[in-house]
């Protein structure tokens, strides 16, 4: 990718999935690469592939919802490798299927606060380092879910819906700065997201419709490595007239 070769990134959420799959591409690509996660051993164990490939990278423990850590993990961008150009915005969890009437407010705060807050106050302290460097590129991870409603996923859908409002908003405030801010929305991903989620093992046991999740025109699931290739190419300079959009990378879905 052009324009990626020497930059330094900041990438969240990259212990796992699609965020350690993005570090990696990064690093394939020739930057240097904060690999931010609130679970140290999974974000070391990113650090040591990247090394282990010949790339650059440092851990650094954030909880996406504070504030202060997300200061310092800039901090940490601008104080090892000199700056911060690129930074994507992975970070979420998805709390299970169920509806609006049964969600209870800690339980949608506590989505909320990672899905939406968290990203929030990324781009809060990533858009100053940038605009002192002379620019950059963000990118956040939202989902189809930020695209369509979903039965079952009212918390989950309003978080992603909310990332993608926050970009095109972000976008028109940086258009003129430097800075390019989009998104991506991915389908159905083979990462650990749901890990925690608890689910019948039979999907036809599930009283919600789940077809949005299930049914791809491309008949699979994506690998995080597909994820991370569009991605790079937003934070490129191949799409360098290109901020405030959200690009499904579902198999088609969008397009169904």
């Amino acid at each position: 990718m052009r324009g990626l070769d020497g930059t330094v990134a900041v990438v969240t959420g990259a212990g796992s999935g699609i965020g350690r799959a993005t570090a990696e591409r990064f690093a394939e690509e020739g930057a240097s690469v904060v690999v931010a996660d609130v679970v140290e051993d999974s974000g070391r164990e990113t650090v040591d592939l990247i090394e282990g490939e010949g790339g650059e990278a440092t851990f650094v423990d954030v909880d996406v919802t504070d504030l202060d850590d997300v200061h310092r993990m800039v901090d940490v961008a601008v104080d090892t490798y000199g700056g911060l150009d690129v930074a994507v915005n992975n970070a979420g969890i998805l709390t299970g299927f169920e509806d609006v009437t049964d969600v209870d407010e800690d339980e949608w705060d506590r989505l909320l606060d990672v899905n939406l807050k968290g990203v929030w106050a990324c781009v809060r302290a990533e858009l100053p380092a940038m605009e002192d460097g002379g620019g950059g590129a963000i990118v956040n991870v939202a989902s189809e879910a930020g695209l369509v409603g979903m039965a079952g996923l009212s918390n989950y859908t309003a978080s992603k819906h909310g990332v993608v409002g926050l970009t095109k908003s972000v976008a028109l405030e940086y258009a003129g700065r430097g800075v390019r801010v989009n998104a991506v929305a991915p389908g159905p991903t083979e990462t650990n997201i749901s890990d925690d989620v608890e689910m019948p093992t039979d999907p036809d046991a599930v009283e919600f419709d789940m077809s949005a999740m299930s049914e791809v025109p491309m008949g699979r699931q994506a690998q995080p490595e597909e994820m991370a290739g569009a991605i790079a190419f937003l934070c490129s300079d191949d799409a360098s007239y290109v901020t405030g959009h959200t690009l499904p990378v579902d198999g088609g879905q969008a397009a169904d």
